[in-house]
């Protein structure tokens, strides 16, 4: 990657994103330094144009950017990097430093969780017990849960078709998971139909 430190008198705008959301997490500004070192390290450091150092989020809290993608903008003087977060990633202790994120993309970090579940093999987790269950069961879970949404939306009351809505998504998610398909996955089927249209 040829990244234009020239332009911005040494310095690249550097917009940090959450790789699973999508949600913009803080910007910050890289030298070559520091883009080095995030590229060596897979950690986000920055340049402090306060302190005039280098700055490695996380550094004190422990709350570390891991890398997952590095982006560059089409001119090569500004950089999307897609992270995974350890925690809170602004100091006020919000998610983002752009205030409270709201539920837009929770669906990506649901299926992380039901993931880390899964792995754990967590003896408490009813998503660990349905999938250790099998396929047929997932299956059946999933059918239950769209004949009770169907039921629910000839009815008045909006907060239990949500919540059966709700119940459906998570079943789902989890035979997805059973079938080593992911959400964004089923995404690209639906976005390659949209274009073929």
């Amino acid at each position: 990657m040829n990244i234009n430190f020239e332009k911005g008198d040494g310095l690249v705008p550097a917009v940090i994103q959450d790789s699973a959301t999508m949600h913009v997490l803080m910007v910050g500004y890289m030298n070559e330094d520091a883009y080095r070192k995030t590229v060596n390290e897979g950690r986000v450091t920055f340049f402090s144009r306060s302190r005039q150092r280098l700055w490695t989020k996380g550094e004190t809290s422990g709350n570390f950017l891991a890398v997952k993608e590095i982006l560059p903008d089409c001119d090569n003087d500004a950089l999307l990097i897609r992270v995974e977060q350890a925690g809170p990633v602004c100091h006020t202790g919000s998610t983002s430093c752009f205030g409270d994120i709201d539920a837009k993309g929770f669906l990506y970090r649901l299926e992380k969780i039901i993931s880390e579940r899964i792995n754990e093999n967590a003896a408490d987790s009813y998503t660990n017990k349905l999938f250790r269950k099998g396929i047929n069961k997932i299956a059946q879970k999933v059918g239950e849960e769209a004949v009770e949404l169907v039921i629910e939306s000839k009815d008045d009351n909006i907060d239990l078709f949500r919540n059966e809505a709700a119940d459906l998504l998570y079943h789902l998610l989890v035979l997805l998971r059973a079938r080593s398909t992911t959400l964004s996955e089923i995404e690209e089927v639906l976005s390659l139909r949209h274009k073929t249209k």
